[in-house]
C-alpha cells in the first residue's frame, strides 16, 4: 500500500532515464553477443569487426539515450531498448546471411540504421510539441497519395518481386509507401479528432449500426480508396492489408462503435472473395490468385515460376530448426530465397528456434502495450488517435509478416519492423518511435504548477501553445 503524502512533501515524477540505460546496456548485450555468435558458429572465430561494429553500434544507442535524457526526459523509457534489441539481432541474422551468400547486406543495413537514428534525434529535437502536426492534417494526406503514386511514374518507378512499390534515383532505390503509411497516421487522426461526434452520433441506424453522414466520412474514405486503388496496381498487398486494418482500427477507436469492427471484416473478407474471382478474368490481378494458390497447396507449387519455394523452405527451415535451433552456422537459412528480408524470421527459426521466434514476438508486443498505454495517458485526442495509430502499424505488420511466413495467412511480401533488411522500412519505423516517444512525453510530464505564484507563468505558456 502507498503512504498518503505529507504536508511537506511534493509528489517527484520519476523519468526513469536511469532504467532505459540499463535496458539499452542489455540490447546491446544481445546484438553484439549475437554478432560474435556468428562468426563464431560460421567461421570458429569472433568476427574481426567485432570492435568497430560494437561501437559504432553502442555510438547509435547512447546517441539516442542522451537525446531523450535532453529533450523528451519523461519519456517511455522501454521503447528504445526493445527496438535497439530488435535491430541488433537483425543485424547479426542479415551477417549470418551475408556470410553463407558473400554479400555485405549487413554494413548496408548498418548504414541506414545510421541514417534512422540521425531521424529519430532529429523528430525529437525538432519536434517539441505533437500536437502541431494536426495543422498538418490535409497536407499529410495529400503528400500520403503523392507518393503512393510515384512509383506509377514513367521513368522513375521500377518494380521487385512483381510489385511495383519502389523508385530509383541514381543508384538509390526507396520505397515511398513506407513513409506514406506514417503520413496517413497524422491524417487520419487529425481528421478524426475533427468529426469523431459526427461519425459516432449523426446519420442513419441500419441492421443494429450508427452509419455516419457521407458529408463526414466522404474525405477520409476517398483518400483510403485512394490509397487502397493505388497499392491495388502496384500490386502491392501486404501494403493494401495494413492501410485497410489501420484505417477500420482508427476509426474503430475515434467512434468506439464495435460495429465498425464488423462493416471492416466483412468488406475484407468481400474484397478476398471478389478480387479471387476476378483474378482469372483480369490480367494484374492474377499475381492475387497465384498468391492464394500457394497458400492453399504450397507443394503443388515448388517447381514453377512464380512458385512456391520461398514459403516451402522457410517451412521446412523452421520445422528443422525445432524448438531451440540448430545453432548460428548449424542450418541452411541460405536455401530460402530473400531471406534477408521477407523471411528473416523463417531464418531465425531455423538457426535460433521457437523459443526466439516466441521471444522476438513478445518484443514487438512489448513496443505494441507501451504504445497503446502512451494512448491511454495521453493529454490530448490527437496523441490518442496518433499513437494508437502507430501502434497498430506495428501490431498489423507484425501480424502480416509472420502469419505469412508461418502459412497463416497468405504471402504478402512485407517487411519484419527493425529485423529485415530494407533502408526505407528501417528508417520509417525509427521516425515511428521517436513520435511515440514524443507523445510519451508530454504524457508523462509533470503538470504545470497552478499555484497563485505561478499563474502567470502558467497562463503565458498556454498562451505559447
Amino acid at each position: 500500500m502507498s503512504t498518503p503524502l505529507s504536508s511537506g512533501q511534493a509528489f517527484v515524477h520519476r523519468s526513469r532515464r536511469g532504467a532505459e540505460l540499463v535496458l539499452v546496456v542489455l540490447a546491446l548485450a544481445v546484438g553484439i553477443g549475437a554478432y560474435a555468435a556468428v562468426g563464431l558458429g560460421v567461421e570458429g572465430a569472433v568476427p574481426t569487426d567485432i570492435y568497430s561494429y560494437g561501437g559504432w553500434l553502442a555510438g547509435l544507442a547512447l546517441a539516442t539515450h542522451v537525446t531523450i535524457r535532453l529533450v523528451a526526459p519523461y519519456a517511455d523509457p522501454v521503447l528504445l531498448p526493445v527496438v535497439m534489441a530488435l535491430n541488433g539481432l537483425g543485424l547479426a541474422v542479415i551477417k549470418r546471411l551475408d556470410l553463407a551468400h558473400e554479400t555485405s547486406l549487413a554494413q548496408k543495413q548498418l548504414f541506414w540504421m545510421t541514417v534512422g537514428v540521425g531521424l529519430f534525434v532529429a523528430t525529437l529535437v525538432l519536434l517539441g510539441d505533437h500536437r502541431v502536426l494536426q495543422r498538418f492534417t490535409y497536407t499529410a494526406g495529400l503528400a500520403a497519395v503523392i507518393l503512393l503514386l510515384l512509383p506509377l511514374a514513367p521513368g522513375l518507378g521500377s518494380a521487385k518481386g512483381g510489385a511495383r512499390i519502389w523508385i530509383q534515383v541514381g543508384g538509390l532505390s526507396f520505397q515511398p509507401g513506407e513513409v506514406a503509411k506514417v503520413l496517413l497516421v497524422l491524417s487520419f487522426a487529425g481528421y478524426l479528432v475533427l468529426h469523431r461526434d459526427a461519425l459516432a452520433l449523426a446519420g442513419r441506424r441500419v441492421a443494429g449500426l450508427d452509419l455516419p453522414r457521407g458529408r463526414d466520412l466522404g474525405p477520409i474514405l476517398v483518400m483510403w480508396l485512394i490509397s487502397l486503388l493505388v497499392l491495388v496496381a502496384q500490386r502491392d498487398l501486404g501494403s493494401g492489408l495494413l492501410f485497410f486494418g489501420l484505417f477500420i482500427v482508427m476509426l474503430f477507436v475515434a467512434t468506439e462503435r464495435p460495429g465498425w469492427l464488423v462493416v471492416g471484416g466483412l468488406l475484407f473478407l468481400g474484397g478476398v472473395a471478389a478480387t479471387y474471382v476476378l483474378s482469372g478474368r483480369i490480367g494484374f490481378l492474377a499475381h492475387v490468385r497465384n498468391r492464394f494458390d500457394i497458400w492453399l497447396d504450397p507443394m503443388a507449387y515448388y517447381d514453377r515460376s512464380p512458385g512456391s519455394g520461398q514459403l516451402v523452405e522457410g517451412l521446412f527451415g523452421m520445422s528443422w530448426g525445432g524448438l531451440i535451433g540448430r545453432g548460428f552456422g548449424e542450418g541452411r537459412p541460405e536455401r530460402i530465397p530473400i531471406a534477408s528480408s521477407d523471411f528473416i524470421m523463417a531464418a531465425i527459426g531455423e538457426e535460433l528456434g521457437l523459443t526466439a521466434v516466441m521471444a522476438i514476438i513478445v518484443l514487438y508486443g512489448l513496443i505494441v502495450e507501451r504504445g497503446l498505454r502512451t494512448a491511454l495517458i495521453s493529454r490530448d485526442d490527437f496523441g490518442k488517435l496518433m499513437a494508437v495509430g502507430l501502434a497498430a502499424l506495428v501490431a498489423l505488420q507484425v501480424f502480416i509478416v509472420v502469419g505469412g511466413v508461418t502459412r497463416l495467412i497468405p504471402l504478402t511480401g512485407l517487411t519484419t519492423p527493425f529485423l529485415s533488411y530494407g533502408g526505407s522500412s528501417l528508417v520509417a519505423n525509427w521516425v515511428i518511435v521517436a513520435l511515440l516517444l514524443r507523445i510519451s512525453d508530454h504524457s508523462r510530464q509533470p503538470l504545470p504548477d497552478l499555484s497563485a505564484d505561478n499563474a502567470d507563468d502558467v497562463q503565458t505558456q498556454v498562451v505559447k501553445i
